[in-house]
């Protein structure tokens, strides 16, 4: 599949626009002095706490995340049809592509070995502060998730945390999850399980844009 995102001037952040075009981030770090600060501010209220949630979500320290990975709105050059989610697992990366061109870009963390499986598959339902309940094969890995073999509740701690979208393959559920996770340090790093994991600002924002059935491609 063919595709190149090329974010907006507005959407850059401490020079993640320009580690995403190759170039240095010195460049980057030339804006003018208010240009950053109204850079900082627009991810401070993107980033921001949710009191009004189920759990109330703070906000995210983004001292803990390569800005490269912060949300971004963009050019994108695609085969794919618009309202297609695509995961790039090789560049720690999730596109929701958009009408004329365009595409919204999400950091993610990945499963240790990535993927197990690639091509296309469906979002086929979403959850909003899912139950989790971890397969028998990571009990027998890990003893001590014995207790939320029934499902463990929602909550912050929830490794699903404030949404769940479910990937289902050929009609079969693949046991992996596009999820919500409250530690900014993983994101664009491998270390979960297997799952796709966005900060829950972004899981969220997802979640709004996206309804059941949408087409999804693993790369």
């Amino acid at each position: 599949m063919n595709s190149t995102f090329l974010p907006s001037r507005r959407a850059f952040c401490l020079g993640a626009g320009a580690a995403l075009l190759g170039m240095s981030t010195t460049t980057a770090f030339a804006k003018s002095h208010e240009e950053r600060l109204a850079e900082l501010e627009t991810y401070a209220e993107m980033y921001g706490s949710l009191p009004n949630e189920q759990f109330p979500i703070p906000a995210v320290d983004l001292s803990k995340i390569d800005p490269v990975f912060l949300r971004k709105f963009g050019d994108y050059e695609t085969d794919e049809l618009p309202g297609t989610v695509i995961v790039n697992t090789a560049n720690r990366v999730l596109f929701l592509t958009l009408p004329e061109g365009k595409a919204i870009r999400y950091g993610v963390g990945i499963g240790r070995d990535g993927f197990s499986w690639s091509g296309r598959a469906i979002i086929h339902h979403k959850k909003a502060w899912p139950t989790w309940t971890p397969p028998a094969e990571m009990i027998e890995r890990e003893p001590e998730l014995e207790e939320w073999r029934n499902g463990m509740p929602p909550s912050l701690e929830n490794p699903l945390g404030a949404r769940a979208l479910y990937i289902f393959q050929d009609g079969r559920d693949t046991l992996y999850r596009l999820h919500g996770t409250g530690q900014p340090e993983t994101i664009g790093k491998a270390v979960s399980s297997g799952c796709v994991r966005l900060l829950h600002q972004d899981v969220i924002d997802l979640y709004n844009r996206v309804p059941d059935n949408t087409p999804i491609v693993v790369l």
